[in-house]
């Protein structure tokens, strides 16, 4: 595991104001892990650590953390759920899967179902998927007009900033994978019958706009890496780097908030348990 995790979160940052170039960034880079049976048994420490600070952060009550993952199918959403925050006690974890909205939700703002799905106080939420939808398949598919895809990358950048001016933290990750890489996760979802159940047909006619996506991805990128709520592009062509490497940046994160178990009012040897 890398030492300074530092290092990780500069390599893998979308600097704000910085443009990025999904080409030049490599899906299956290795971030700086080594071997994977070792990195696996280094993550599953992580995610104990990573128990110990949400306990914490709970205990606390005053603070949020809102992890948003974001990326294009099979690039591993709920594999990361699964391999970073499964060892988290579930009171204090709430995980939002973003589907298309329902009737009375798009009889709202967009942003209206989203804001009713962020963490509470004390806790971690996390978005498979999110609002970033919006601006990403709304506008690749054209579900909504170029000029109002246009107001919402800065509609999004506030909400963000009034979230975290309101004690969310937000961590950002969009899980870059290769387009060989998908087409190989996509088959075995069609060889495998335990895993027909994950495969749509519409994920094919999606991978048609493949580059038409990725362009939505950069613009989005470049216009929403802001510094109060930065995106981080993390390889996910492995999905042993992929965990390790988002483990590692949501340890330091809670580490950098140093949530304090509240002190009490009483003298514990005041009382005595009979």
């Amino acid at each position: 595991m890398l030492d300074q995790p530092q290092e990780l979160i500069e390599k893998l940052l979308v600097k704000p104001g910085t443009p990025v170039d999904l080409k030049q960034r490599d899906p299956r880079d290795k971030c700086g892990f080594g071997d994977d049976k070792e990195t696996k048994a280094a993550t599953e420490m992580l995610a104990r650590e990573i128990d110990a600070l949400q306990d914490r952060l709970y205990a606390e009550g005053q603070r949020a953390l809102l992890v948003i993952l974001q990326g294009t199918d099979t690039s591993g959403k709920d594999g990361t759920i699964r391999g970073v925050f499964n060892a988290t006690g579930p009171l204090g974890v709430s995980v939002t899967a973003f589907r298309p909205p329902s009737e009375i939700e798009r009889a709202h703002d967009y942003l209206w179902r989203v804001h009713a799905a962020v963490p509470r106080r004390g806790t971690i939420g996390i978005f498979n998927r999110s609002h970033y939808e919006e601006v990403l398949i709304a506008r690749v598919r054209g579900f909504a007009p170029k000029e109002t895809i246009e107001q919402r990358y800065d509609q999004i950048n506030n909400f963000e900033k009034m979230l975290v001016e309101n004690g969310t933290v937000i961590l950002k990750f969009m899980l870059h994978i290769s387009k060989k890489e998908q087409a190989e996760r996509l088959q075995e979802r069609l060889d495998n019958p335990k895993k027909h159940w994950k495969f749509s047909p519409g994920d094919l006619d999606d991978r048609e706009h493949w580059d038409d996506f990725q362009d939505a991805y950069e613009t989005m990128l470049n216009r929403c890496s802001t510094p109060w709520a930065p995106w981080h592009v993390v390889p996910a062509d492995r999905k042993w780097v992929r965990n390790a490497a988002i483990a590692t940046i949501v340890k330091a994160t809670l580490e950098g908030m140093n949530p304090q178990y509240p002190t009490v009012s009483w003298n514990p040897s005041d009382f005595t348990v009979t």
